[in-house]
């Protein structure tokens, strides 16, 4: 399964080079601009390693990494903390609270990767065995796996898809990838099949912890209200806006 880095740095230079670092590796690089988005990223993606900057706007990366130090669940995702070089008096301070490593800006790439070699074993990119598939149904937009329902649903079609998602689910954790938008914005028909397959994406996403997103037309919304199984679903009306609430 692909590392999933989270950086945290209000700096996008600084984010750019975290994930060049990481490109030639199956990871996976996740952004976020300060300690307050860093922790809602952290419980929404659970990171494998965060690469967390100490002078930010809003959280700092000293308050975030408290916070984190004090949720079970959170506090053994290893850290490497940045610091200037007029900083470096925090050293000590973030080394009690439980950092597995540091470093100085500026830094390279390399030096970046050096450390994490140290907590984990990097693979290349295209050694890992991923279970692919092709479908007209599936796609992956991004980082974000992209169903696209049919104009109308038969049993065979619904059998396809359901096949092809149990695949897709498996690429997925493959990748490490934990977001999942169901487009319906072609379907012209709502029938019990459909709202049965809309279900199961439903369950089988919430066991595996994907972070599910709805797209579809008004017209579909209001016809989705009508059984008990899909009311409390709400409806972006495209991909893009879907995306934007992950």
């Amino acid at each position: 399964m692909a590392l999933k880095v989270l950086a945290v740095d209000d700096s996008k230079t600084i984010r750019k080079i975290v994930a060049k670092a990481f490109s030639a590796y199956d990871c996976v690089v996740i952004e976020a601009e300060n300690g307050v988005e860093g922790l809602s990223v952290v419980s929404r993606d659970k990171p494998d390693l965060i690469v967390l900057d100490i002078t930010m706007p809003v959280m700092n990366g000293i308050e975030m990494l408290s916070k984190l130090k004090g949720q079970p669940e959170l506090k053994d995702i290893p850290v490497i903390m940045l610091t200037a070089e007029s900083g470096k008096d925090n050293v000590m301070q973030i080394v009690k609270m439980g950092v597995k490593d540091y470093m100085v800006k500026p830094f390279k790439g390399e030096q970046l990767i050096e450390r994490v070699t140290k907590i984990f074993t990097l693979e290349p990119k295209g050694t890992t065995a991923v279970n692919e598939f092709s479908s007209p149904f599936f796609s992956v937009y991004e980082d974000i796996q992209v169903l696209t329902l049919p104009e109308k649903a038969d049993r065979s079609t619904v059998a396809e898809i359901e096949g092809n998602f149990g695949m897709a689910i498996k690429s997925m954790a493959a990748k490490g990838l934990s977001r999942f938008i169901l487009n319906a914005n072609k379907t012209k028909e709502i029938n019990m099949l459909v709202v049965k397959l809309i279900t199961s994406i439903v369950q089988t996403c919430e066991k595996n912890r994907i972070h599910l997103r709805f797209v579809g037309s008004a017209g579909l919304a209001a016809e989705l209200k009508g059984f008990e199984e899909t009311s409390g679903f709400a409806i972006h009306s495209s991909v893009a806006d879907a995306k934007a609430t992950f």
